[in-house]
């Protein structure tokens, strides 16, 4: 089925989604749109992670500074993925220091739920899991690790943006995604994990 004229298609391979950052960096409607399409359930189960019912006003208000600062924006796709994942942990902190902290409740895995990632990022530790369950084992992982494991295998960030997104240098990030991944191999061994009852 052909899209209309007018419509917009989001792009099936990184070099599409380049083109629409390149795009969107010009003031193209649609390259944004596509760009958001792409990371939007990505972030969101992020900032769920770190801010749990407040995700989607703390995405909205990233996406507003994404809009109004991309013009400036100078890189690759990797690296907007980062900037836009840095700005989002900036909004998330700042809803932190403004109101009382809110932990992610045990109904934010519906949340988390409700956006499917699009890309098979997981990795060897989390393929097969339900959507679900999986984010309730990342989310138990100590903060650090969480972090880098959403960086990592949901945003799909490099060691190198992840880095920048959290402040430390990208060894540091390496290893505790590593750490984490490892955590939910374990957790997946001990629980004789076969998919069936984790839905």
């Amino acid at each position: 089925m052909r899209a209309a004229p007018g419509d917009v298609v989001p792009p099936r391979t990184e070099a599409g989604l380049d083109d629409a950052l390149r795009r969107a960096s010009r003031g193209d409607e649609a390259g944004f749109v596509a760009l958001y399409r792409d990371l939007q359930p990505r972030l969101l189960r992020y900032a769920t992670a770190l801010v749990g019912a407040e995700a989607e006003d703390v995405t909205a208000e990233t996406w507003l500074q994404v809009a109004r600062d991309l013009h400036g924006f100078q890189g690759d796709l990797d690296g907007f993925r980062g900037w836009v994942s840095t700005i989002c942990r900036n909004r998330a902190m700042d809803w932190a220091r403004t109101r009382t902290r809110h932990s992610a409740e045990p109904n934010a895995m519906d949340v988390l739920a409700e956006h499917p990632d699009t890309a098979d990022a997981h990795g060897s530790a989390v393929e097969g899991m339900s959507t679900r369950w999986a984010m309730a084992q990342i989310l138990a992982l100590p903060q650090t690790e969480a972090e880098a494991v959403l960086l990592r295998a949901v945003i799909g960030l490099d060691a190198t943006s992840a880095g920048k997104v959290l402040g430390k240098r990208p060894g540091a990030v390496r290893v505790a995604a590593h750490r984490g991944l490892k955590r939910l191999a374990r957790v997946i061994r001990d629980d004789d994990w076969t998919g069936e009852g984790h839905v």
